[in-house]
């Protein structure tokens, strides 16, 4: 099985690509917003914030980067459901 459902590029769209890469042909579009910005400094990311308190990822290619981001993005994920299950759990008792 191939690996094709990791990249997505959409070359056509107006905002391609929406960061700064030297090679854009490796710039996936996959995560056109990333999943991870709830996660705050846990994303693992190359973000900063801005006076307002507002997280700015305008830095960040880690869920653009064909060979890395959807492994990364999958497995901080899999903490979200993990963090999401626990609190479901602990209601319960």
């Amino acid at each position: 099985m191939g690996n094709n459902y990791k990249f997505v590029q959409n070359s056509k769209c107006e905002f391609f690509p929406c960061h700064d890469m030297k090679d854009t042909e490796k710039f996936n579009c996959l995560f056109c917003y990333c999943p991870l910005y709830m996660m705050g400094e846990d994303c693992g990311g190359n973000f900063k914030y801005t006076d307002h308190g507002i997280k700015d990822c305008s830095g960040c290619l880690l869920p653009h980067t064909k060979d890395v981001g959807y492994d990364h993005i999958q497995k901080k994920m899999m903490s979200v459901i993990e963090q999401v299950q626990e609190e479901y759990l602990n209601k319960k008792k």
